[in-house]
């Protein structure tokens, strides 16, 4: 049998590894076993064929080129191989065969076709790769739906509806040929000048945690690898600079870092990691064996892959000098758990060979990886006998990747995800005894410019701006389009007032003019994503402070003195400082990065046709200085004591989202005031919507530790619950919390429940917590690992009318 031409006749035998009737550890070990060093070593790389990513976009004339990733001399040295001599002994993986240029679904399942042929003619045993793609908006590809940002997904707080959109992006990737997705991101927000805050889903590690295995289901269940990243401690580097040096100790990292990873892998079967680019306090993840190994492997029991972030293991070279040469970062990387090197083959070389047989290098160590890898290659079905590249990409010619039903699943996402800070006197535009307004000037560089929905990672952002003329690739509405829609008997006049960035305001006039004739005013403003300093949010895309970028303040200072109400429409990746905008802001809603169906859902909110239940996954700022600050404070990370002139309060604290309704929760009733550490209780509210439209409240339930060895947040996240509810209809929600859920890492840095008294919060966002009480947690201290509870379950039962006493539970509502 040929390489080319693997189908079995009845004539020839199977080879043990391609029988799928044996076990896939056996099929594993027999083919590990035919495998010479330098083939073993063959299936540790990749390639990224076809990759232009190094210019963002046409250069100025006689302007310098736009560099879009960092380490150019790493960039240029990886992209030069041709396939078939990377492929010599045999691939890893096919990087981003989609999504690296604009082509179709058939021209890209074509040249899947074509680099599959070339992996297996190469290889001596006929072994085909595993094809990656980024799906962080959906698929990267051109053409393909993009959805929301990873921050609006976390707005939402429904895993459900994430995992049904993760699940879509799964089919549409898999019906091209796709095997693995290097997607959720689960790095927990410490500092909002970030650029990559866009990516995440917000600040808290529940919230990233339950979303994130949510996301990791739905892709698996689709027959994509989901890759965890970035593995760890990426999100709080210095100064929020990309790739910064990460101050961080371990136990700050094992409590607040790396919950959602591990939960991702117990809960969601995530099977793949992907390592981050950063050093914590001086180890490099990348050549970290505690992490990779120690507590990835040993600890949580994870089995799958642990792929390089692109170039990890040659920037242990360049940008760590941890090792002296690539050979060297390749050793690093491979004994400290790294499986396979993407998006080209630096460190993973054939230079490993020699290593090993002069002594210094263990082969088990290749053994190791390459077994995880086939592992997965047989899981996919690339090793069954009758596989084939073609048979991969059958759906290709039927698949619609931007289908009706991809843009009905982004708008209801798009429309659950915004956010009502303030109604303020203006909003809703059609409220019920508001007239109509006849003039609105829509204003702002985000109002009329698609891309501000998208983030960084969506193809439009991240590859069209190297092909001018090509446009979006998708329908993508602006607000304007939608408001035009959206208000008929509206006369609407738009003007930009200004770019995204730089100090431009030329355009001031015009706007000011437009605002000053109108009823109402829609400002919208925020960020353009990019590359690497392309945009103001991104990869590489760090702010200095959280003002709005470029003059897009001064535009709104000027339109709030015309008199004119203007509603401010923040359309961002990050949460920007809002206390100076609100005091002239008639609204203000926030939309993060939205999607292709941005535009649709933001009028919706603002005309009142769509009930906004979006609630804030990071907080809204006062101030632009005084970063870092998120809801995850110790005691003396607050404003309680006085102790310095600087106030780190919100504008707008997490969990926070206002309605066209209101909401009431009260009566909260314990199980029991006493629970061993091993035990669990319940608590149950009341949540009742207490005013004349239909809406949704999202419950949340708190912790606070009030004694502890170490310091612990004031506040944690421990459970929630979306509550959909009629006018004067209430329910119950209640929460099944275990003791495990009040674990934390003790000086010892082993994970402990301690006894002692735990209080309880219920309400609608970290301030706003009516109901309190006590529970305290008797017997030893218990040390707990990775069987411990992760998440706290919540049930919602029809409540008692209005009025009507509640019997049951110990009452100890402080309410």
């Amino acid at each position: 049998m040929t390489a080319l031409d693997r189908t079995p006749t009845a004539n020839r035998a199977l080879r043990p590894w391609q029988d799928p009737a044996l076990a896939v550890a056996d099929r594993v070990e027999a083919l590990l076993a035919e495998l010479t060093l330098e083939e073993k070593i063959g299936q540790l790389g990749s390639r990224w064929v076809g990759n232009d990513m190094s210019q963002a976009e046409e250069p100025e004339p006689g302007a310098e080129p736009l560099n879009v990733a960092p380490m150019q001399d790493v960039f240029a040295a990886s992209g030069t191989i041709p396939l078939e001599e990377a492929a010599r002994h045999g691939l890893g993986h096919l990087t981003r065969v989609h999504g690296s240029v604009p082509v179709t679904p058939e021209e890209g399942a074509a040249e899947v076709v074509r680099q599959q042929r070339i992996v297996i003619g190469r290889s001596r045993l006929g072994i085909p790769a595993i094809v990656h793609e980024e799906c962080l908006t959906g698929f990267t590809a051109y053409g393909a739906t993009v959805y929301p940002a990873a921050i609006a997904w976390a707005a939402t707080f429904d895993p459900g509806l994430v995992e049904r959109m993760a699940a879509a992006i799964g089919r549409d990737m898999r019906a091209v040929g796709v095997h693995q997705g290097l997607s959720p991101v689960l790095d927990v927000v410490r500092d909002y000048r970030w650029g990559r805050v866009e990516e995440t889903m917000g600040e808290d590690p529940y919230l990233v945690a339950t979303l994130g295995a949510a996301y990791v289901r739905g892709l698996e269940n689709a027959g994509i690898i989901a890759t965890l990243k970035h593995f760890a401690g990426y999100s709080a580097s210095r100064a929020a600079r990309n790739h910064g040096p990460v101050p961080m100790g371990r136990r700050e990292l094992l409590d607040m870092i790396l919950p959602t990873f591990e939960t991702a892998i117990a809960l969601g079967g995530a099977r793949s990691v992907m390592n981050s680019y950063s050093d914590v306090d001086g180890v490099p993840a990348g050549a970290d064996p505690w992490l990779l190994t120690e507590v990835l492997r040993d600890d949580w029991g994870f089995t799958g892959t642990v792929v390089s972030d692109y170039w990890a293991v040659p920037f242990l070279t360049t940008m760590h000098r941890v090792a002296a040469d690539t050979g060297e970062a390749g050793v690093q990387a491979l004994t400290a758990g790294i499986d396979v090197e993407l998006p080209d083959t630096l460190g993973f070389g054939q230079d490993l060979a020699g290593r090993v047989r002069r002594g210094e290098l263990d082969e088990e160590l290749i053994d190791r990886a390459v077994r995880r890898l086939l592992t997965q290659k047989v899981e996919l079905g690339l090793l069954d006998p009758g596989w084939t590249p073609e048979q991969s990409v059958a759906g290709a010619a039927d698949v619609d990747l931007d289908s009706p039903a991809n843009r009905a699943l982004a708008r209801e996402l798009a429309e659950r995800s915004i956010i009502l800070l303030d109604a303020g006197t203006a909003l809703p535009l059609l409220g019920e005894g508001r007239a109509a307004p006849r003039r609105v000037a829509v204003v702002g560089p985000a109002a009329h410019d698609p891309r501000t929905f998208m983030g960084c990672y969506a193809f439009p952002n991240h590859v069209l701006p190297r092909h001018p003329g090509l446009g979006l690739g998708i329908e993508a509405p602006s607000v304007l389009d939608a408001l035009t829609a959206e208000l008929p008997g509206a006369e609407l006049r738009y003007e930009k007032g200004c770019e995204v960035r730089g100090d431009d305001r030329s355009g001031f006039a015009a706007a000011v003019e437009a605002a000053r004739d109108a009823d109402v005013c829609v400002a919208v403003v925020g960020d353009l994503a990019g590359l690497f300093g392309q945009g103001t949010s991104g990869e590489g895309c760090d702010a200095e402070d959280l003002r709005l970028p470029g003059v897009q303040a001064d535009l709104l200072a000027e339109l709030a003195a015309t008199g004119t109400p203007v509603i401010v429409v923040v359309v961002s990746g990050r949460p920007y400082a809002l206390g100076e905008i609100r005091d002239g802001a008639a609204a203000l809603v926030q939309a993060f990065m939205p999607g292709e169906e941005g535009g649709a859902a933001i009028a919706g909110v603002l005309s009142g046709r769509v009930q906004p239940t979006g609630r804030l996954p990071v907080q809204i700022p006062r101030v632009p200085g005084g970063q870092p600050g998120t809801y995850l404070q110790p005691p003396l990370g607050t404003d309680s004591h006085g102790i310095s002139n600087l106030d780190p309060a919100p504008l707008f604290p997490f969990g926070h989202g206002a309605s066209y309704t209101t909401f009431e929760v009260s009566g909260l009733r314990l199980s029991a005031t006493e629970v061993p550490t091993d035990g669990e209780f319940t608590a149950t509210v009341t949540v009742r919507n207490t005013g004349g439209r239909a809406g949704e409240e999202v419950v949340q339930l708190y912790l606070n530790d009030l004694v502890a060895q170490v310091t612990r947040p004031v506040l944690q996240l421990t459970g929630y619950a979306r509550v959909p509810l009629e006018p004067g209809e209430s329910a119950d929600v209640t929460f099944r919390i275990h003791a495990d859920r009040t674990a934390f890492t003790g000086r010892d840095l082993r994970r402990v429940v301690e006894p002692g008294d735990i209080e309880v919060l219920a309400g609608t966002s970290a301030a706003d917590l009516p109901c309190r009480a006590v529970v305290r947690l008797t017997g030893r201290a218990r040390h707990v690992g990775h069987d411990r509870r992760l998440v706290t379950p919540a049930e919602v039962s029809a409540g008692a009318a209005a009025g009507q006493p509640r019997q049951g539970g110990a009452d100890a509502a402080q309410s």
